[in-house]
């Protein structure tokens, strides 16, 4: 197995380390859980931990990417594994501060349904033997999905100073372009679903 592969398949095992570190019962065995202080702002510890983990599960993504392309080590395990550690770490976190009511399940919702629409139409095509690239809108919608949960995590740091709500900001663009992305996607491909209607 390459190296790439190796990153890819590190990004997925970070993901039941973070449900476990977001998710574990600490009060119920006497775990108290410190709070981060910094200037007049107190940041979770357990949002903080998976921030991290976030951002090294996050350049994990980065770096297999580059690496495939720079030494020519793009393989079809890749291309199947990586869209699905990417969603998987993604999705899993929007899961989690759905669970404690951080962001509305709405989002979700929208969130899932997007990435099933255009998962199922590139399969549809890949059996017409058609490649589909990934759109602009698209990788824009990872964007900014990546900028709104890091401020989550962060409860909103730095923009809690400014009494900003940046966080909720960001992660409604993110539902937005989201779902217009997968709307765009349905749209220019249409053809490949209608054609045997």
């Amino acid at each position: 197995m390459n190296t790439p592969n190796k990153l890819t398949l590190l990004r997925i095992a970070f993901v039941p380390f973070i449900i476990l570190i977001y998710l574990f019962p600490y009060s119920s065995f006497g775990i108290i859980v410190p709070n981060v202080v910094v200037g007049t702002v107190s940041l979770n510890m357990i949002k903080l931990i998976v921030f991290v983990l976030f951002v090294m599960a996050s350049f994990t993504d980065f770096l297999d990417g580059h690496i495939a392309r720079k030494y020519h080590l793009i393989t079809t395990f890749g291309k199947f594994a990586d869209p699905i550690a990417d969603k998987l770490l993604v999705n899993t976190i929007l899961l989690l501060l759905a669970s404690d009511q951080t962001i509305p399940i709405i989002i979700c919702i929208i969130m899932i349904a997007r990435d099933i629409v255009v998962d199922a139409i590139r399969l549809v095509a890949s059996g017409q033997n058609r490649v589909l690239a990934a759109s602009n809108l698209g990788k824009l919608k990872t964007v900014c999905q990546m900028i709104a949960i890091g401020l989550l995590l962060l409860d909103n740091f730095p923009f809690v100073f400014l009494n900003i709500e940046m966080d909720l900001i960001m992660i409604w663009v993110a539902t937005f372009v989201s779902f217009y992305s997968g709307f765009d996607y349905f749209m220019k491909n249409k053809d490949i679903l209608m054609e045997t209607m």
